[in-house]
Order: structure tokens, then sequence, then C-alpha cells
């Protein structure tokens, strides 16, 4: 079956086998290797991409399902060389180890910056809650989101505030605020 498709703004127009996922495609048809599968099962989020403005798990979704459709994988968040601010905030924290999850996980950043762009650390655990990492822990993952979201880092000190917080606490990096609070740069 023939499909017309735009990736990273780039319009292709591929024949596929109807029993092809839109991972398949995207790695074995146009070589974008950034977007991986884990479980083959939709579990994971190894394979998450942005189709049409929502995240889905590629390995769930056949290629022919997204005839006329938009996918934004991890390959495209690099402009002109230069990796972009969620890329460059996960490098600064570490929250790159084995780099199998990195992708999907960027994306799910991605998608959720979009819709909330100063999210609270238990906002950023539920917005990327479908993706599995067992290297980093989170820790770095959640930090280089505040960081990302622009709600400060510089010295490893985060400031509680808000309902959460009592007048002037500062929580190491590793804090977690409440529901209600947000970091800030202590």
């Amino acid at each position: 079956m023939r499909i017309a498709i735009t990736v990273n703004g780039r319009a292709y127009a591929r024949d596929v086998e109807p029993h092809w996922t839109l991972l398949r495609f995207l790695r074995e048809d146009l070589g974008l290797t950034g977007t991986k599968e884990g479980c083959g099962a939709g579990e994971c989020g190894a394979c998450t991409v942005i189709l049409d403005g929502k995240t889905v798990n590629s390995c769930m979704v056949l290629a022919v399902e997204a005839d006329g459709a938009r996918v934004e994988t991890v390959e495209g968040e690099a402009r002109e060389g230069r990796l972009s601010e969620i890329q460059q905030a996960f490098d600064r924290h570490h929250a790159v180890q084995c780099g199998f999850c990195t992708g999907g996980m960027i994306m799910s950043v991605r998608d959720l910056l979009v819709r909330n762009p100063k999210p609270t650390v238990d906002e950023i655990k539920a917005g990327i809650e479908g993706n599995f990492c067992r290297c980093t822990g989170y820790q770095q993952i959640v930090e280089a989101v505040l960081d990302a979201s622009g709600q400060g880092w510089g010295d490893g000190a985060l400031k509680v505030v808000g309902a959460a917080a009592s007048p002037g606490a500062v929580a190491p990096s590793s804090a977690a605020a409440g529901a209600e609070g947000r970091l800030q740069h202590a």
C-alpha cells in the first residue's frame, strides 16, 4: 500500500506492507533509528513518537494508519546541528545512560512541555509514566525536565515554593515537591 506521510517536516510517499507498524516504517524504511522497539506491546514507551500532535507508541500503530499524518521523532529535535533545549537538559543532568529509552522519553517530555510549560514534579512524573527507564532511576530525568522548562537550575539546589513550602525552604536536587508545589532556583 502507498502512504504519504510527513516526518520531522519532510514529506515522504512510500509503499509499505499492510502489516508494518509505524515503528518498523520509521526504522527500516526511513532509517530513523532513534525510535526503539522495547516491548512491542505499547508498554515501555521506547517507541514513543508524536503523531498529529499526540504521543503514541509507534509499535502499536500501523504505518497505513499514519497515511496523511505528521510525525515527529527524536531525530527532529535537533535543529541546524544544535540539540534542542530538552536534549541539552538531558545531557547536563546525565539523564541518559544506556540511551535506549531516551528517544521516547524526549518525545514524551516534548509533549508534556507543549501542554504544560511549567510542570510540577508530580506532573512530570505523570507525563513520563508510560516511559520505562531502567538506568537513571528517573531523578535525573525529572531534574532535566525542570531545567528544560526554565524552572531553574545551577548550583544543584532547588527551592520548593507554593502551598507545600515553608518560608525559605531549600531542598537538595533530589527533592520532590508536593503536587501543589513547584521547584525554583534557590
